[in-house]
């Protein structure tokens, strides 16, 4: 991954964004073209520290077949993004650019056995079910024995052994307070991914906004 220093982010930062994510673009090479398929996923790690990602694919998949537990595959993981018009800068002579988060996780890849995979099925299924809170979760007790067994045979586990951590979050760091606040109030008025960078930019650099709070306050009855 190409980053610049201004948006690298560092080990913790960029595990807990890809693990708060769950969701990625899993990459191989098959030796004559790349081949990927996108995931959910969850991360654990071992007792050494080593972070390991877990998740599963149909069992057709060609992925599956590159699991050799020794090549490296790339898991990208990515947030929200938005393109920013030069008219939003204060500055003049600005460029066209786009803002983004974004996490490549690389390390080899091993097939899981189907004890790992049952465990691997209630922990995914636990993660994400998490998110609908007070729904009452699914877990898969509420399946027949029999269906799921038949599902389970449909797909394959999967784990692959995280050896790379990088990440790049570019939220218009190197620009001035001046125009860092222009952008991230332009693209509050945008769609969901804008308003999402513009909530990023905010908490990056809450200070080159004091104007805009202190205008508030002395605007306000």
């Amino acid at each position: 991954m190409y980053t610049p220093p201004f948006f690298k982010q560092d080990r913790a930062a960029s595990l807990k964004f890809a693990d708060e994510r769950g969701f990625g673009t899993m990459c191989a090479f098959d030796g004559h073209k790349p081949v990927a398929s996108a995931l959910p996923f969850y991360l654990t790690y071992a007792d050494d520290g080593t972070p390991h990602v877990a998740f599963h694919v149909a069992r057709h998949n060609p992925l599956v077949k590159l699991a050799d537990g020794t090549t490296s595959w790339l898991l990208a993981v990515n947030g929200p993004d938005a393109y920013v018009s030069p008219d939003w800068y204060v500055s003049p002579d600005q460029v066209p650019t786009w803002l983004y988060q974004s996490v490549h996780l690389t390390g080899p890849v091993r097939l899981l056995s189907g004890d790992e995979l049952s465990v691997q099925i209630d922990t995914l299924s636990d993660k994400f079910e998490s998110w609908l809170l007070p729904k009452a979760p699914w877990t898969s007790a509420k399946m027949t024995a029999g269906r799921l067994e038949t599902m389970k045979k449909a797909i394959v586990g999967l784990v692959m052994t995280v050896e790379e951590v990088e990440g790049s979050f570019k939220l218009n760091q190197h620009k001035s307070d001046a125009d860092f606040a222009a952008v991230a109030n332009a693209l509050g008025d945008g769609d969901a991914d804008a308003k999402q960078i513009s909530h990023l930019m905010r908490q990056t650099r809450p200070l080159a906004f004091a104007d805009d709070t202190n205008m508030l306050e002395r605007s306000a009855p």
